[in-house]
């Protein structure tokens, strides 16, 4: 028997949007401030970005990865660098393939493999990433003014 599955996401509203960018600015701002608050901040921002995640109805799953990361992050800060580049890799191949943001997916996973092959600038790379992503988001934000003033409306997320 043959089953199709097709996941379908509208639930990218301005909301969410400028949340989302906001939070991974000021979390970049701090890791280059204070880099050796590295865990602390990072745990803090994947655990915020979670709980965004299910604030705005995105599915358990991706909304749990960021949450575990983030506690495993908070109770062993010496697997920063792996425990980060594996939630960037499997947030890059999403940004890559579900949310089609090409570029920075593919800038993501360079990131990523750059933390596993550099583990002592992780903080900056880090930061890194929380730049490049809160200003990509900013700009998308600031692109279309007028779209996605409705969305809310729309049901979060079909799966079919």
């Amino acid at each position: 028997m043959f089953n199709q599955y097709r996941i379908q996401l509208q639930y990218k509203t301005r909301q969410r949007q400028i949340l989302n960018a906001l939070l991974a600015l000021a979390t970049g701002i701090l890791t280059l401030i204070y880099p050796n608050f590295l865990y602390l901040i990072a745990a803090g921002y994947l655990i915020g970005l979670g709980l965004l995640f299910m604030a705005f109805r995105i599915p358990a799953t991706l909304s749990a990865l960021p949450i575990v990361a983030g506690v495993l992050i908070f109770i062993f800060p010496e697997l920063i660098p792996v425990t980060f580049a594996a939630f960037l890799g499997l947030f890059g191949f999403i940004l890559l393939f579900g949310f089609q943001f090409a570029l920075v997916g593919v800038l993501t996973l360079i990131i990523a493999i750059l933390i596993l092959m550099n583990p002592d600038s992780v903080a900056y790379l880090i930061a890194t990433f929380l730049l490049l992503y809160s200003v990509s988001n900013l700009i998308r934000f600031y692109q279309n003014p007028k779209k996605g003033s409705g969305d809310s409306e729309k049901g979060p997320v079909s799966i079919q």
